[in-house]
């Protein structure tokens, strides 16, 4: 028996690309939320949807922990979670109606559910828990598992509906977790981790956990939604970091490690004081994480390195400054290969995430981002096209261009939800020749392994990949594209295969 079940919509299995990367993780903001409700003393349980079945597999967990109440809380940190995929709200409609059925009361948290509060109100949720939501979720669950059913009124950072009227009520904003020590480590205990090493060992031959630093991001590029932390920054102390780190090294076995927040080593002074931690717990593991060009200074790099850190996904969206500038992303494409080079000179892999598709971007900046990717050879890329998602400015520009279709399926969708320059056959074309350029730079071993991750194309000769694309750059054009206002209409640049195109530079 439990009080509450916490669950997740996200299963690797719905998603083909992930499931051909098998890199699984914990789901890490689900496991926080029960450390909460646990350590209040509650009985709590969590059925992980990331390598069970969540139709068979869930409804084993209803019959054998009988929850009075049911909670589908996202994983916020996890960037899937935030691309609001259908596939997942697909579960997570399964979940309530499997729930409901057996008696139990349901809340529901996550981006998709702070958006569309109200399509999820409809379905039968009790209520949505909007944003950070631990201690939301805590003063809900203590009101339902008493019997009190008439106050949700009184509780801040909810969405549920009128009784009478069936409209929505959205009660005040939440103040967000400021003191991060202040939680329990993730309940990693209540989900069986022998799974996620199972996966990973076979698949990569170690073991990969992860874990998170901070929560949030203050840079405001207008494209990225921000519906949990909004643009606020909080950052655990470097010690408490550092002993989950050994703890997840020493007592769990972890051989390698992500940091899944938005945003690592926004502050010199604590990628420093990390280091320091790290060494003097011997906590030290291979990890990688995500940050920005003007933050990986030289002396920040050589920190980093001393905490273990081995790979940096960098942000770098466009090699075009005029996208960038459009793009409020407040970085400079000089700026990307200064920290290429500091990176490269104290061995830690640099990895480039890269857009395509943005408004107003024409040909000549495409160019300029495949030049980028070729004068600073990346030890990786990953390859998208803008999406737009609701309650970013971004999404404000093109919203009346939006078809039905207003999320993609899976992560492999890559489908243009506007009306962008090309069709999506070009920019999957485009993605393909660079991912095979760039798989092209690395070591057999390297290729071997992108290959299966990356599908049937990646097999396929480069030259050929970049052929096709300036074969489709004429024929998929858009007669109408979107530009914001401030882009001047210019002319589409032809290029051709031989020129800066071309398959290869040595």
């Amino acid at each position: 028996m439990a009080d509450v079940l916490l669950t997740h919509s996200y299963h690797l299995y719905y998603d083909r690309k992930q499931t051909r990367k098998m890199r699984p993780y914990p789901p890490l903001g689900t496991l926080y939320a029960a450390a909460l409700l646990r350590s209040a003393g509650l009985s709590v349980a969590v059925f992980d949807t990331m390598l069970n079945d969540p139709e068979q597999g869930f409804q084993a967990a209803l019959d054998k922990h009988h929850p009075r109440v049911v909670v589908v809380y996202e994983d916020n940190f996890n960037f899937l979670t935030k691309m609001c995929l259908t596939r997942m709200r697909e579960v997570a409609y399964h979940i309530l109606e499997v729930s409901r059925r057996a008696g139990a009361t349901v809340l529901v948290n996550g981006s998709d559910a702070s958006d569309h509060a109200l399509d999820y109100l409809r379905k039968g949720f009790h209520c949505v828990l909007l944003g950070e939501a631990e201690w939301t979720l805590f003063e809900v669950a203590q009101q339902l598992l008493r019997g009190d059913d008439r106050s949700l009124a009184t509780v801040l950072g909810l969405a549920y509906l009128d009784e009478e009227t069936e409209t929505l009520v959205e009660t005040a904003e939440r103040p967000l977790t400021r003191d991060l020590d202040l939680l329990s480590f993730p309940a990693r205990d209540l989900i069986n981790l022998d799974q996620y090493r199972t996966a990973w060992k076979a698949s990569h031959g170690y073991f990969s956990m992860n874990l998170v630093a901070s929560r949030g991001c203050p840079y405001r590029c207008n494209w990225c939604a921000k519906p949990i932390y909004g643009d606020s920054f909080a950052v655990r102390s470097a010690r408490c970091v550092a002993e989950e780190m050994r703890q997840l090294k020493c007592d769990l076995g972890a051989e390698h490690l992500w940091f899944a927040d938005d945003i690592f080593g926004l502050r010199a002074k604590w990628v420093r004081e990390l280091a320091v931690e790290v060494e003097r717990l011997g906590a030290a593991v291979p990890f990688k994480m995500q940050s920005r060009v003007d933050l990986m200074t030289l002396d920040t790099v050589r920190a980093l390195r001393r905490a273990g850190c081995a790979e940096v996904w960098l942000g770098i969206e466009s090699g075009s400054q005029r996208i960038l500038d459009a793009m409020d992303k407040g970085t400079r494409v000089e700026q990307i290969a200064k920290a290429r080079d500091n990176l490269r000179s104290e061995g830690i892999r640099a990895c480039y995430f890269l857009q395509f598709g943005y408004q107003g971007e024409a040909w000549e900046d495409i160019q300029k981002t495949v030049n980028l990717v070729r004068n600073t050879r990346p030890d990786d890329i990953g390859v998208s096209v803008s999406y737009p998602l609701p309650g970013t400015k971004f999404f404000d520009r093109v919203q009346s261009q939006l078809s039905e279709k207003t999320n993609w399926s899976d992560s492999e969708d890559l489908s243009m939800m506007f009306q962008g320059a090309y069709t999506d056959e070009f920019y999957r074309a485009l993605h393909n020749a660079l991912h095979a350029q760039v798989d092209s730079w690395n070591s057999c071993t390297r290729q071997q392994t992108s290959e299966k991750e990356k599908g049937e194309d990646a097999q396929a000769d480069p030259g050929e990949l970049w052929n096709r694309v300036v074969q489709l750059e004429k024929t998929c054009r858009n007669t109408r594209t979107s530009a914001p206002p401030s882009f001047a209409s210019q002319q589409l640049v032809q290029l051709q295969a031989g020129s800066a195109m071309r398959s290869g530079d040595d």
